[in-house]
């Protein structure tokens, strides 16, 4: 019987120079097919855990488990970043830049590989003129699409979206919601959805945890912890967003 949980942190704790904790006993799941929400102010260890999870940083205690499926075959949790400019590299047109895992992969035809890039470029929304473009020649919104297709080309069943909107203006953050929607729902994905933003948060997620200072404070149903907070902190972020006055702004 296949595991419910793609994703299992058990006591996780990560600290940088002399025991100063990044992340301090952090515990939670991700289940299959769910994007789950991490919230907290800028600083707190949000994308310390991300690292952590991808293995980018050593965690000093503590279990990260993925579970994959026997279709995965094996691929790790991909990440797309929240400035895609520094993650795609400038000196590379966007075809090398998404046929690069594949080849890195090995086992797939020349073929099979450009067949590929094109129909992640389509289904990020652009098209196969985009492979022959650069970085720079792309707008923001462009870019993050780049990034999501290349995060998603080896068909991961986890991905790790730390702030993918919070540089982009609120016109495109609504489409790349859509879309990061969308492909959640196509491709079966679960994932992480790293972000300060309270309102994004639950126009994406199913859950949400609040971290504070390393700490996981609070979580539960998106509903749960934006219509009835037990936490004091979660209560002082929702009147910072103006949500707990106004939930017709969550929708």
């Amino acid at each position: 019987m296949e595991n419910k949980n793609i994703l299992v942190v058990s006591g996780l704790s990560v600290s940088y120079k002399k025991h100063v904790h990044v992340l301090d006993h952090v515990s939670f799941e991700i289940e299959r097919g769910e994007i789950l929400g991490l919230v907290g102010e800028s600083g707190c260890g949000k994308s310390t855990l991300a690292k952590a999870i991808l293995s980018m940083i050593k965690h000093e205690s503590g279990e990260i488990t993925f579970d994959v499926s026997a279709d995965s075959k094996g691929i790790r949790p991909q990440m797309v970043f929240q400035d895609p400019y520094s993650s795609l590299n400038p000196v590379k047109k966007v075809g090398w830049i998404l046929e690069e895992p594949l080849k890195l992969k090995g086992g797939i035809t020349k073929a099979k590989r450009l067949e590929k890039v094109s129909e992640m470029l389509n289904r990020v929304g652009l098209g196969d003129a985009y492979a022959d473009r650069y970085p720079r020649q792309l707008s923001g919104g462009q870019r993050q699409r780049v990034a999501l297709a290349g995060a998603l080309i080896l068909e991961p069943e986890l991905l790790i979206a730390d702030e993918p909107v919070s540089a982009l203006d609120v016109t495109i953050q609504a489409q790349i919601i859509e879309l990061l929607l969308k492909l959640h729902r196509d491709m079966n994905l679960s994932v992480l959805f790293i972000s300060h933003d309270l309102r994004v948060v639950y126009q994406m997620c199913d859950r949400v945890m609040i971290m504070k200072k390393g700490e996981i404070v609070e979580k539960g149903t998106v509903q749960e912890v934006y219509f009835a907070p037990k936490h004091e902190y979660t209560k002082t972020l929702l009147e910072a967003a103006g949500i707990s006055e106004d939930k017709s702004l969550i929708g």
